[in-house]
């Protein structure tokens, strides 16, 4: 069955590249990216693969952990990732599930058999502490995901967590926020610097910066 925006992410207990985990446990109370690839050996997924390894810095900043899978054996992970780490200069730590009896693919609904096979697609799980699904991704065997696209994503997930605001198309850190139809244009002022009422469905707003003086408190 498909997994939905808000739904809880299943558990389920794995043996990965870096050891055996339990899901829900190794997450801890931080945010995840889960993402399946088709295949080790592969030239997507070399550049993907990499690529997230590069963003290691980025993912902690925000208190996410990656973490891949594909329907591999943990004896071809190990293979593998030395040629991941030569071609894009890095050390990839992040786990890799190993998973060559689908069981995680399909409880994540990973295989998309009008792709052609029973390798898993590229999917793209974001959830968050509290082991909701607040993205999905399918990206399709022949393209190479953007991960500073999601690393975008989770920025304004984690922006409007934090209070009473949505982001626009394109928004980046610092640009200004959405405030939310239902938010009365007085209650927004207090909460927000700068609010402009171009509709009256649509008002955009900057997000106060804390007292102290170390960055934004956040769209509340």
């Amino acid at each position: 069955m498909p997994l939905h925006l808000g739904d809880t992410a299943p558990d389920f207990t794995t043996e990965t590249s870096t050891g055996p985990i339990a899901f829900h446990d190794w997450a801890g109370d931080e945010w995840v990216v889960f993402f399946s690839h088709p295949a080790d050996f592969t030239p997507v997924c070399t550049t993907e693969l990499g690529r997230v390894s590069q963003l290691q810095a980025e993912w902690d900043k925000r208190g996410v952990k990656p973490i891949a899978l594909s329907v591999d054996t943990n004896e071809e992970h190990a293979q593998w990732i030395p040629d991941i780490n030569e071609y894009n200069n890095t050390t990839v730590e992040y786990p890799i599930i190993a998973d060559p009896d689908k069981k995680v693919a399909e409880l994540y609904d990973m295989i998309h058999p009008g792709e052609g096979d029973t390798s898993s697609v590229r999917s793209v799980f974001v959830i968050d502490p509290d082991k909701k699904i607040r993205l999905t991704m399918t990206y399709p065997k022949s393209t190479g995901r953007n991960f500073d696209e999601i690393l975008r994503v989770i920025d304004a997930l984690q922006e409007a967590d934090r209070g009473e605001c949505a982001t626009g198309v394109d928004w980046q850190p610092g640009d200004k926020v959405i405030v939310p139809p239902e938010v009365p244009t007085a209650e927004a002022k207090e909460k927000f610097d700068d609010v402009e009422e171009h509709y009256s469905y649509l008002r955009t707003a900057r997000v106060k910066a804390d007292a102290a003086g170390t960055g934004a408190v956040g769209c509340g």
